[in-house]
């Protein structure tokens, strides 16, 4: 079995964890930042330091290839992403690059040549904090999103994808489009309390929950705050917060894996003394059934409407991105379960509620993806935490998966 260094494991996650860190021991390293080019020529130093080349596609995803034996074998993809949420946590991310690194460290220690190449890769703004297309790298990589398209986004600053890369020098020569994988590993955090709560080491991903997001505008009228009386009032935050109240009960309704969640909400003309005459929101509604997020999605908006209509407001209500469930490849599931049985490492079939850039690798290859668990369920905020030990069993299994894809014969997965 193939052997990680733990130790090297942690200091170079220390050593990441201080590009970007914040004041509670997260991460601010938002999507072409200063922050990212820094993390990204630390990366890169890293990757040629093994005397592989790296290549940058126009979108700034990062790749280097280690050579297998089998020179017309398609390559096993391994990786995540380094760009975080903001104020985010460590681990998110940045922690399934630096397995795929350290697996990449330990194939060299013990002199292990593979059939197939090993490929390690880090995906542009996979967190969609800063451009709003989460996983858009590898969207654009997986022909999801045009690379035109994807380009022109932009940050609340006015300033796009295109205009960002070139700033921060990762705008790449190499067009972003896949090529052949034979299979794609992604470690990451749960984001979730179920491993912790079982008491399991790793979770083996069969699947992505489908999600939708949706923006909604409601439009009233602006007036004193004083002299109108409440039965005249065309308030939008009232119809607004009406809404939301109902969206956040909304799953009890759908089924029992449903979740809904309004992240983001502003008021306009946000004046103390101003009934507010806009009010904007997002809704965000997940179930691993795809008929399930449907029926969420015609919920808000019979929900926004019926808030409006009772004080006379407008509204529209946009779909500003939707993906369906996914299910993951069971050989690679059963590859992972194999290798965590032979570590004897505590290991259960899950689900994932968050979006992951292997959700859309999974169209052009077979992959998988192994959590780790995550302290409270925590993520997306500076508390998130793993316990050392399960990453290191988690790097280990993942380690070993890899090996174990990388030497397999042409048809073995298809």
């Amino acid at each position: 079995m193939l052997e990680i260094d733990a130790d090297r494991l942690r200091d170079t996650f220390a050593d990441y964890s201080a590009i970007g860190a914040t004041d509670r021991g997260g991460l601010h390293r938002l999507a072409l930042s200063d922050e990212d080019k820094a993390v990204r020529d630390r990366f890169r130093d890293d990757v040629e330091a093994l005397g592989l080349a790296v290549r940058v596609d126009e979108l700034g995803n990062m790749f280097a290839r280690r050579d297998g034996t089998d020179p017309d074998a398609a390559p096993v993809l391994v990786g995540s992403h380094l760009d975080s949420q903001p104020s985010g946590g460590r681990y998110d991310g940045q922690l399934g690059v630096l397995c795929a690194l350290e697996t990449l460290r330990a194939l060299d220690d013990a002199g292990v040549e593979t059939r197939r190449p090993v490929e390690i890769v880090n995906w542009t703004n996979e967190e969609g904090a800063r451009f709003e297309h989460a996983m858009l790298g590898s969207g654009v990589f997986t022909d999801v999103v045009s690379t035109e398209e994807a380009l022109a986004i932009t940050d609340d600053d006015g300033v796009s994808v295109g205009e960002a890369l070139e700033r921060i020098g990762y705008a790449g020569d190499a067009p972003c489009e896949a090529h052949d994988v034979h299979a794609h590993l992604e470690l990451h955090i749960e984001q979730g309390p179920t491993l912790e709560e079982h008491g399991t080491s790793i979770g083996i991903v069969e699947g992505v929950y489908g999600m939708s997001w949706l923006g909604v505008t409601i439009d009233g009228e602006a007036d004193h705050a004083g002299p109108t009386p409440m039965h005249t009032r065309t308030d939008a935050l009232d119809a607004a917060t009406e809404a939301i109240g109902k969206i956040q009960k909304l799953p009890m309704r759908l089924s029992e894996d449903a979740v809904s969640t309004v992240g983001r909400i502003s008021v306009e003309p946000d004046a103390i003394n101003v009934i507010p005459t806009r009010a904007t929101f997002t809704a965000d509604v997940r179930s691993y059934d795809d008929d399930v997020v449907e029926r969420g999605v015609d919920a808000i908006r019979f929900e926004v409407d019926a808030a409006c209509e009772r004080i006379g407001a407008s509204s529209e209500v946009d779909e500003i991105w939707r993906i369906p469930h996914t299910e993951f490849s069971e050989s690679v599931c059963s590859t992972v379960e194999t290798v965590a049985a032979e570590l004897d490492v505590s290991a259960e079939r899950i689900v994932s509620g968050a979006g992951h850039d292997a959700k859309y690798l999974s169209d052009i290859a077979e992959t998988a993806m192994i959590f780790v668990p995550s302290e409270d369920g925590k993520t997306h905020n500076e508390d998130e935490f793993t316990p050392w030990e399960d990453v290191v069993r988690g790097a280990a299994v993942f380690a070993n998966t890899t090996l174990r894809l990388s030497s397999e014969q042409p048809d073995k997965i298809r």
